[in-house]
């Protein structure tokens, strides 16, 4: 890896393109080097990873009302007779997930439904550094793409591969060294960029279109992280997918001939210089060398469980407390419960966030998904986590678990904050230790640093775990034959022929779908 350090440039100083982020960045995009076969094999687990909770998401009323958005949007050119042609031959237009794999859509508009299938639980992978990601946010976009052209540009599942390893490279080397999160930007900045660069990858397009499409990816898609703040609204789950779906559009435009503003991330109007650390801002950004291999998607972590990341190791913690101290989960027994983390776990998802819609029963999923004290005290008292029945109004409600969700408040310690951000693998922790003082004057306490489910956790997820995770999510969704279907396609992801890209789908049993009625709107 080499670091380009990266400063705000005055209009009057020469910064040439080949000297700009964006312009590197389309460098990296455009380098042919092949994927090795550990980053191939986690493509896969990640693309089996994204149809798992896109599967469990089907039915909810974001997905439903993103899905029905893309429907409004075939192909101009779709006639009737297409709908029934045979897949022996590759089609124009995009999959959706849910729906028939015959029933094609424009590309941005396919990214744009299956991102919010993705994103709606909150369930798939996580990236975390000087700025958080959900890296497994690429797919979709890049996929829907891959669908679409398959046939002008002879795409096949390898060049697939190759746009989500660079989609997942660029995120994850912009989270390393650039925080949107300090100042209240949110962190799909980095993903335009990044979707703009694997699709680029995928179709062969030259540096300079990628440079043009990288720009024009990042200036639609900076805003305030007050999606993620207070009454968190359904807009979590949309934001990720709006950066695909205008990652899309900007690698249309610069196919096109269309150019971006420049430079775009140095310029002294730019991002860094009005929405970042400011006119004396410098950054030195990790890039793959030109032949280096594009590897970072080994440093990205998956969900076992539907919360919000640093609540993953919190609540394996807490299902071994409700093991080993079952009295722990009495509100009458407990006098206070403190959690000692980072500054990220306290400040965003903490007490220390001031949000009083993280301790109110009556809060939207989205909210409670981002409050370690309810994540926290539902595990200890349930020892585990369900994607649907932890968040259920009933069980937020509950009297003893409100009681023992008030006495639960976290603390920054410095220590974990240190953990948190360091660039040591074998050092670099989600978690902290708890301290549960009880009303007869024992004190019990216990830590954890990663996840069960972390590369260096208890539990590492492996092949088996991302199929098993597929299955459980997809069984009231899907008809078994189709669960099958899907898992022997995307096994096969780097040998699948352009035809068969259309397969990376999923399609609902029958009645799946029309069991929750489409909201109306503009199209």
């Amino acid at each position: 890896m080499k670091l380009h350090n990266v400063r705000v440039h005055r209009s009057d100083e020469e910064l040439t393109r080949q000297n700009q982020l964006a312009w590197k960045i389309a460098e990296v995009a455009a380098d042919p080097v092949e994927v090795t076969p550990e980053v191939t094999e986690m493509v896969i687990n990640r693309v089996i990873d994204n149809a798992a909770v896109a599967a469990a998401s089907l039915t909810r009323r974001p997905v439903v009302s993103a899905r029905s958005q893309a429907l409004a949007h075939p192909l101009p050119t779709r006639q009737l007779e297409e709908l029934t042609e045979t897949l022996e031959h590759p089609q124009d237009g995009s999959t959706v997930f849910g729906e028939e794999q015959a029933l094609r859509v424009s590309p941005e508009w396919a990214a744009w439904a299956n991102g919010v299938a993705v994103r709606e639980l909150d369930y798939h992978d996580t990236f975390l550094a000087a700025e958080y990601s959900h890296p497994g946010d690429n797919i979709p976009p890049i996929t829907a793409v891959a669908q679409h052209a398959a046939r002008a540009f002879g795409l096949t599942g390898r060049e697939l591969v190759r746009g989500i390893a660079t989609g997942y490279e660029i995120q994850i080397d912009l989270a390393k060294a650039i925080s949107l999160h300090a100042h209240k930007i949110d962190h799909v900045a980095h993903l335009g960029p990044s979707a703009a660069a694997g699709i680029g990858t995928m179709l062969g397009l030259p540096v300079e279109t990628i440079f043009q499409a990288i720009g024009q990816a990042l200036h639609t898609t900076t805003a305030t992280r007050q999606s993620r703040k207070g009454e968190i609204s359904s807009w979590k789950a949309h934001a990720p997918a709006f950066a695909g779906k205008m990652a899309v559009e900007a690698i249309d435009r610069a196919m096109r001939g269309e150019t971006s503003p420049t430079p775009i991330y140095e310029g002294e109007d730019g991002v860094i210089a009005w929405l970042l650390d400011g006119p004396q801002a410098s950054y030195d950004v990790p890039l793959p060398e030109p032949g280096e291999a594009k590897r970072a998607i080994l440093d990205s972590y998956t969900k076992e469980h539907s919360a919000e990341y640093q609540a993953q190791a919190w609540i394996d913690l807490a299902r071994k407390l409700h093991r080993e101290h079952p009295e722990v989960a009495d509100p009458s027994r407990v006098d206070a419960i403190v959690i000692h983390t980072s500054h990220h776990t306290h400040y965003v998802i903490g007490s220390g966030a001031n949000d009083p819609q993280k301790y109110d029963p009556t809060a939207s999923r989205e909210t409670l998904d981002h409050s370690i004290p309810y994540i926290f005290t539902v595990a200890l008292q349930d020892g585990g986590w369900h994607h649907v029945d932890s968040y259920l109004p009933s069980r937020a409600a509950r009297p003893d678990t409100v009681e023992l969700w008030g006495k639960v408040t976290t603390t920054e310690d410095p220590e974990w904050t240190r953990r948190y951000h360091s660039i040591d693998p074998a050092e670099k922790a989600f978690g902290g230790r708890v301290e549960i003082r009880m009303a007869d004057g024992t004190v019990i306490t216990d830590e954890i640093a990663v996840a069960d489910a972390h590369p260096l956790g208890a539990r590492p997820f492996a092949r088996a775990d991302y199929v098993n995770k597929f299955r459980m999510l997809a069984a009231d969704v899907l008809e078994p034959a189709e669960i099958d279907r899907f898992l022997s396609v995307a096994e096969r992801l780097p040998s699948l022929t352009a035809a068969e890209l259309g397969g990376l789908t999923i399609t609902a049993a029958p009645g799946v779908l029309a069991s929750v009625p489409a909201p109306k709107g503009l199209f």
